[in-house]
């Protein structure tokens, strides 16, 4: 116990020096904005006037800011640990015309990290932001100093008793600003990153609406899905095992009299007629809902699957403790419909199915055949699947190339 407290102790001071020396790092920095805007921008200034010049101006001037911009994106990166998507920053202009969405991976280099206007617009805000976070290290650096002077004044006997409260009183007011100025001009500076370099919060709820939106689609349309061929299982296959049941059922009444051994064979193949509607009817209500899920749970339901399954499936379970209820459903039906589309379409000889979860982590689901491959991720059976799992915020992943084999992984957030 004592170890790992020390091991996490000894992490946290790393990160708190890590963190102070890229605020070090940034003020050290600072002073490149200005210089580049003193030194680059005096001599462009007339063609940045001239409309016809001011394109071509511009984009000197802004070609350099994006190299400042993307110096101060790695400080970022190295000493807070921030991790932002390489080509955000574009422009919205710039992603619809490249096509690409704001995580795409079209961009690369200094010209990632954000259009001309938007990154001389950082480059301004950030560098005097540093240089005031200098200044502030710099009154704190000053104060540290009159301390350890007042500290000597007091140990040669020079400092009165109420020289020495005054001093404290001012010196404890002026370091509680210091601090509260140095902590709100670190939040500035990870608030400026956040926004230039990563997408901003009304692009995230913007994003988020579309997903949601996209997810709500994609239920919609896969328990349309299902009720369609909840229909067809029961029109096409009970419905017409009922009619020849009655037909035979009839045969055997009307021939009871004249042929007492033929209406004797006629109801035991009802019977047996019965037992298969039976089957089949259990089988359907099974695809709808499983009973099991409710009664026995997850671990239990899977079983079921293996039963009914007309291939050999291995199944290794591996989580600890209980799921919530939307998550072991969607985890089911996953194991379901790719064990049911392995068995019709995939020619393979087994599957193996793996349930696990790491403690605190999603739950992942994987799915895997022999067959030849070639499986549709855009088929009805797959985007049911995958509106069902992004309904919960999860991901579904298939891969199946041709000659197989097909692996299916979902991974259900379980939070």
């Amino acid at each position: 116990m004592s170890g790992g407290a020390g091991d996490g102790n000894g992490a946290g001071t790393r990160s708190a020096v890590r963190r102070a020396a890229g605020v070090l790092a940034g003020c050290l920095t600072a002073p490149l904005g200005p210089a580049y805007l003193l030194l680059a921008g005096v001599p462009l200034g007339p063609f940045l006037l001239w409309p016809r010049t001011r394109p071509y101006a511009l984009g000197l001037l802004g070609s350099g800011a994006r190299r400042l911009a993307g110096v101060e994106r790695r400080r970022r990166t190295v000493f807070f640990g921030d991790r932002f998507p390489g080509a955000y920053g574009q422009g919205e202009s710039g992603r619809e015309a490249s096509g690409q969405g704001a995580y795409g991976q079209r961009a690369s280099g200094p010209e990632a990290y954000g259009s001309d206007g938007s990154a001389l617009r950082y480059l301004a805000v950030r560098s005097w932001a540093g240089l005031v976070c200098g200044a502030v290290l710099g009154l704190l650096g000053f104060g540290a100093v009159l301390a350890g002077l007042l500290v000597a004044g007091v140990a040669r006997g020079t400092t009165g008793a109420a020289e020495l409260l005054g001093q404290l009183a001012l010196g404890g007011v002026l370091l509680f600003l210091g601090l509260q100025g140095l902590a709100a001009l670190t939040a500035l500076d990870a608030r400026l990153a956040r926004e230039h370099f990563g997408p901003s919060e009304r692009e995230l709820l913007r994003r988020r609406i579309d997903e949601l939106s996209a997810s709500r689609a994609a239920v919609v349309g896969a328990v349309d899905g299902e009720r369609r061929r909840i229909e067809r299982d029961l029109h096409d296959g009970v419905q017409q095992r009922l009619v020849a049941l009655a037909m035979l059922i009839g045969r055997a009444r009307r021939g009871a009299g004249r042929d007492p051994g033929r209406a004797a064979e006629l109801l035991d193949q009802a019977h047996r007629e019965a037992q298969e509607v039976l089957a089949e009817l259990r089988e359907v209500a099974w695809r709808v809902y499983p009973s099991a899920l409710d009664s026995l749970g997850l671990e239990e339901a899977l079983g079921g699957v293996a039963q009914r399954c007309a291939l050999p499936l291995r199944i290794a379970y591996e989580v600890g403790g209980p799921l919530p209820r939307p998550v072991e459903t969607a985890a089911y039906f996953v194991v379901s419909e790719a064990v049911t589309n392995a068995a019709k379409h995939s020619a393979a000889s087994a599957v193996s199915v793996r349930v696990a979860r790491a403690p605190g982590g999603p739950l992942t689901v994987r799915v895997e055949d022999d067959g030849r491959g070639g499986a549709d991720p855009a088929g009805s059976g797959l985007t049911g699947l995958r509106g069902r799992v992004g309904a919960l915020d999860g991901v579904l992943r298939v891969d199946s190339p041709l000659g197989g084999p097909t692996t299916i992984v979902a991974e259900l957030p379980c939070a």
